[in-house]
């Protein structure tokens, strides 16, 4: 049938091939947009032309060096994008935290949990807040104090108090539940970022890196909210803005979009 149209088997499978390229080009473009990877991209993209220029003017020691490395290639890719890689593949085929729960569960969750980032701000009482998504968060709960406790805006602020044993730490937030508190998190050894940064900042940042989760942060010195996810922040958010960013962040619509920027 294909034939009658002026098309064949291999026409159609070529068709679907250079679209699925594409589709997986274009992802790979939106997870490492804004990240360190685009100018190391960038360089290896100007080495491998500049090998294909050596050929045909005979630089042939060149040739030969850059050959050499092209070799490596993969390996090189993989050392030197290895954050990038781990958040590409945790995002394949990932599901929507909220997406078995009820629709008043979603919003009370964001209200109850942007109310007490505020009301912290305010106080410039230091916070980490940690909402688990798709990727299990197991090995940052092993050390932590287990609660088990259905998240409420008293008790979610009570564990940022100073006067608390576990406000240092963070809390992690799963499906409309508080899970754990105290949590000890991955710091990000990310050379990019602010020096300015604190523990909580680089520690949100940290697990960014290595899971789909969306981190809160309170800062202690000036009690400005930040939202880290994917290895990106951004800093200096009102109630209004965090609200919003979240129900971006955590409904079932499509948020790949949602513009995240380390400042």
């Amino acid at each position: 049938m294909l034939d009658s149209f002026g098309f064949n088997v291999n026409t159609a499978r070529n068709i679907v091939d250079v679209v699925l390229v594409w589709i997986v080009l274009y992802r790979l473009l939106l997870i490492i947009k804004g990240t360190r990877a685009v100018p190391m991209l960038v360089g290896l993209t100007f080495i491998v032309a500049l090998y294909f220029l050596a050929r045909p003017f005979g630089l042939v020691t060149l040739g030969w060096i850059l050959e050499n490395f092209l070799s490596s290639i993969i390996l090189i890719v993989v050392v030197v994008f290895q954050d990038e890689i781990r958040r590409a593949l945790t995002k394949v085929g990932l599901q929507r935290i909220f997406r078995s729960e009820g629709k008043t569960l979603y919003n009370k969750a964001i209200e109850d949990i942007t109310l007490v980032c505020t009301n912290l701000a305010k106080e410039k009482l230091g916070a980490l807040i940690v909402i688990q998504r798709e990727v299990g968060l197991d090995e940052f709960v092993e050390d932590a104090v287990i609660l088990d406790a259905q998240l409420n805006r008293k008790l979610l602020f009570s564990l940022f108090v100073k006067g608390s044993s576990l406000h240092d730490g963070a809390v992690l937030i799963d499906r409309g539940q508080i899970r754990a508190a105290g949590c000890v998190l991955p710091l990000s050894f990310n050379p990019d970022l602010d020096p300015s940064l604190g523990t909580r900042h680089r520690a949100a940042i940290g697990l960014s890196e290595r899971s789909d989760a969306v981190i809160i942060v309170v800062s202690e010195e000036t009690g400005a909210i930040s939202l880290v996810r994917d290895g990106r922040m951004i800093r200096n958010l009102d109630g209004s803005v965090l609200r919003d960013s979240l129900h971006r962040l955590l409904s079932d619509e499509k948020n790949d979009e949602v513009s995240v920027e380390v400042e």
